[in-house]
């Protein structure tokens, strides 16, 4: 994306992924169970495709929130207070995906820019094969640092596909000296009987620093796709150097999670849904000259803009185009034998680790792009 050149400046903003598990009213209804399972692969036509990059969804878990649970995390007075904190906060990043859609591929070099108030977040799409997104957030204002390394790998499993996600997300509290490693659970869609999506699996939280450890299981509840809770969350914290359990947590990550003191038996709210992630608005352009060349929103706008007016048509030829370019692009640099290096991230790879990104900049700036603050917001 950092040798195409664009002529204008047409960006084009999403309502991001809700509660209600759509970021677009675009009345979607795959033709057929072989389009869905095609849905869950690469070059897909625009037909299957919602009308945003991947690796601007990864952004906006992010910052598209109506409270702003990250700054709490900083604002507790002892370290299970800040744990309970990163709890919360790391179940607000989940969001229920539309089944039969999904949103493009990023290309190699693609980036997303945008803020929530005094939150800074930027991403990069620093491989290809595989497809590795990097994320990069920080806020001064309360000394939070968000790193993540992810992508996703789709593995059939009969009538089941597990869309594992592998990598990691960091969350270091600067002021505190504590640092905060997490995964993500595996989003899982279920084709016959029943179509259907969940997230499913194990997620460990863990402070290195102060020894708190956070498990949650994520299940779907459900029997062959029906029936069941879809959406059923339970865990618990523990001390890791006693493996005294502190805490339970049960409920659904979709509605309600409550969490209970084990040493007095009482129980309270950890996470609403309906508050934090239910009808988010869209976000908003605030600075058109700001704008990189490589951002998400630009890069792909002319295949959102045709996906949004139902012109498909003109959205398989507009992704055709893109796709063609990306592979020239490919090519000339093989040709002159240069190797394409990421602008805002170093990538690296451990045999026993996987991936990992790390930051090429200590600070993001505020971005061209901005969620607005409503009055839930904290």
């Amino acid at each position: 994306v950092q040798d195409m050149k664009i002529e204008k400046k047409d960006v084009v903003l999403t309502p991001p992924l809700s509660l209600e598990g759509k970021s677009l009213d675009l009345d979607y209804k795959s033709p057929n169970i072989l389009q869905l399972i095609f849905s869950l692969f690469k070059n897909l036509p625009p037909l299957l495709n919602l009308p945003k990059s991947q690796l601007q969804g990864y952004g906006e878990l992010v910052y598209c929130v109506n409270q702003d649970m990250l700054s709490k995390c900083a604002a507790g007075e002892t370290p299970i207070d800040r744990m309970i904190s990163v709890v919360a906060w790391n179940i607000s990043t989940f969001r229920m995906p539309v089944f039969g859609a999904i949103p493009y591929n990023p290309i190699l070099g693609e980036t997303h820019h945008a803020s929530r108030g005094t939150l800074n977040v930027l991403l990069e799409q620093v491989s290809h094969h595989p497809p590795i997104t990097a994320l990069h957030a920080t806020d001064e204002t309360n000394n939070i640092e968000l790193i993540w390394c992810q992508y996703a790998v789709p593995k059939f499993y009969g009538t089941v596909v597990d869309g594992k996600i592998h990598g990691e997300r960091r969350l270091n509290l600067l002021q505190k000296g504590e640092n905060y490693v997490m995964h993500s659970p595996t989003i899982q869609y279920r084709l016959l009987p029943k179509p259907g999506v969940a997230l499913v699996g194990n997620v460990n939280i863990k402070c290195q620093e102060t020894g708190l450890e956070a498990e949650l299981s994520f299940k779907s509840g459900s029997i062959l796709g029906f029936g069941g809770e879809i959406g059923a969350i339970k865990g618990k914290i523990i001390d890791s150097s006693s493996l005294k359990k502190l805490y339970d947590i049960h409920g659904r990550w979709d509605r309600t999670v409550y969490i209970k003191d084990i040493t007095n038996d009482s129980t309270k709210v950890l996470f609403n849904a309906k508050e934090t992630i239910s009808k988010l608005p869209t976000p908003i352009l605030r600075d058109l000259e700001g704008v990189w060349q490589s951002e998400s929103a630009l890069v792909w706008a002319e295949v959102s803009k045709s996906i949004i007016s139902k012109d498909w048509d003109k959205a398989s030829k507009a992704k055709r185009d893109l796709e063609e370019k990306e592979r020239k692009l490919v090519k000339q640099r093989k040709s002159l034998g240069e190797e394409w290096v990421p602008k805002h991230f170093y990538l690296s790879y451990n045999p026993e680790f996987g991936w990992g990104c790390s930051p090429k900049q200590k600070i993001v700036q505020p971005g061209p792009i901005s969620f607005p603050l409503n009055s839930t917001s904290l």
